[in-house]
């Protein structure tokens, strides 16, 4: 009989014999097979959450994500709607986790405006409301569908809504609130729909310019001061040191402080805001009507005889029988500014009484956007294809004494980018600005000053407006 190593026989009598080895050997394709998936299974379940290993906790954090939806993207969107009173703009950010902007398509941001602005439908709150829709889809469309429930939404009306009468800026804001919740997939909040004050829009301005020149975070004397005229308000802003700060005037209870502490990159910069409501540049206009009353105003280019419309009153706006001079108007809209009537109770003024700031290094580079801008380029004197000009405020009236001597039915071929409904105020609105800058601000008349429309960020540009601080903020507080 055949044997096997060590003795035992493989005949048909004995096979209770046979050992554990030779079992094993008999049946070794059975248990190739069995084992191979069972070690396979071994491995899976090790890495499973709660198995142990370096993949549990990772494995954890994503099924949370999954299934909670707690902690945002890497990737943030905020869209800010800029309601001012001579229209609404929105503007759609993204940022990467260090706050840096992303593209969106081929450019930084997407913008878009309409006009006219909320305050036009003072009557009437849903056409108000409505009138954004067109902006509200095209900034939605722009956010990737899995993020737009992280994407803050604030609407921020100025100064147009702030000089309303009643309740009806209430209103208006209330159906801003519905139409969002109704129509929106976008995060908003009833506190994101808001009139913001005058020290908010001029602080946002600030941050936003500083950010896009890349000083945030560099000591105070190197940021730049800012001024922007809107519509309805005017904003000074800039950064100052310790020791003015400390000598700030207190103001009465219910008035906005005059300096904000603010904490940029780790840098405490005390920021001199204020803002100056009625003399943005739609506002000064019914203020130095009011000068005239009824009777003919110097700042009215010669051949007008018709009406102003701001903030639901209507004003007189005749040309003189002399017709407009630079010297007849700056009498006039110095008294409207108070320049020489009310009394400064501080150390320096701007106008009105308002403290100045103290001034020092944070002034020293004034970056004036807005309406300085619109007005330079539609008068001639700056390139509206740029995004910044090195001007003076001299310049500004240079140009005006030319707008001045102009007749209105000469207007529109002198000036032909400008429209029809401000040719009548054209003269009015430079010399506004000259001396608002000169003796409103007490800047010297050839002191180099940056006009700005956009910004240039990453071989970019970038629109120099309040609302992108605005969204630094809203994507900061996520």
């Amino acid at each position: 009989m055949l044997k096997r190593p060590g003795g035992r026989g493989i005949g048909m009598g004995n096979p209770q014999y046979d050992s554990f080895s030779d079992k094993m050997y008999r049946y070794r394709s059975v248990l190739l097979v069995i084992s191979v998936p069972l070690l396979l299974l071994t491995m899976v379940l090790y890495v499973m959450p709660g198995g142990g290993g370096g993949g549990g906790e990772l494995s954890t954090t994503v099924t949370t994500n999954r299934n909670h939806r707690k902690l945002p993207p890497k990737t943030s969107y905020a869209v800010i709607f800029d309601a001012g009173s001579s229209g609404s703009r929105v503007h759609v950010f993204c940022f990467d986790h260090n706050l840096q902007l992303l593209p969106i398509g081929k450019d930084l941001e997407l913008f878009l405006h309409v006009e006219p602005g909320l305050s036009f439908y003072a009557k009437d709150p849903r056409s108000a409301a409505e009138s954004l829709t067109g902006l509200l889809d095209k900034a939605e469309s722009a956010v990737p569908k899995d993020l737009r429930s992280f994407t803050p939404v604030r609407v921020g009306a100025t100064a147009g809504l702030r000089a309303l009468e009643g309740d009806a800026s209430d209103r208006i804001l209330q159906a801003v609130r519905d139409l969002l919740k109704e129509r929106s997939s976008l995060s908003s909040k009833p506190d994101s729909v808001t009139v913001i004050d005058g020290t908010q829009e001029g602080s946002f301005q600030w941050v936003t310019i500083n950010y896009l020149l890349g000083n945030v975070g560099k000591k105070y004397s190197d940021t730049v001061g800012v001024v922007d005229l809107g519509g309805g308000s005017v904003q000074m802003a800039y950064a100052i040191s310790e020791a003015d700060a400390a000598k700030a005037p207190r103001l009465s209870d219910g008035d906005d402080s005059y300096v904000r502490e603010m904490t940029l990159k780790g840098t405490k910069y005390n920021l001199y805001v204020h803002s100056y409501l009625h003399y943005g540049l739609l506002a000064a206009r019914a203020e130095i009507l009011k000068v005239s009353d009824d009777s003919g105003n110097p700042c009215i280019l010669a051949g007008y005889n018709g009406s102003y419309k701001y903030g639901g009153q209507i004003y007189k706006a005749s040309a003189s029988s002399s017709g407009s001079s630079v010297e007849g108007c700056m009498r006039v809209a110095m008294k409207a500014l108070k320049v020489n009537e009310a009394t400064c109770t501080h150390m320096k003024c701007t106008f009105g009484g308002v403290w100045n700031g103290g001034g020092g290094d944070g002034q020293r580079n004034l970056f004036v956007a807005s309406f300085f801008f619109d007005r330079a380029a539609e008068a001639g004197f700056v390139n509206p294809n740029e995004p910044v000009a090195k001007v003076r405020p001299g310049n500004f009236e240079e140009a005006a004494k030319r707008a001045c001597e102009t007749k209105l039915e000469d207007a529109k071929s002198a000036y032909p980018d400008v429209k029809q409904d401000n040719l009548p105020f054209l003269c009015m609105d430079l010399v506004y600005q000259f001396t608002l800058l000169v003796n409103g601000f007490g800047l010297d008349p050839w002191q180099e000053i940056t006009l700005v429309k956009k910004v240039k960020y990453n071989n970019a540009l970038v629109e120099a407006a309040w609302p992108l601080g605005s969204a630094i903020e809203a994507v900061s507080s996520l």
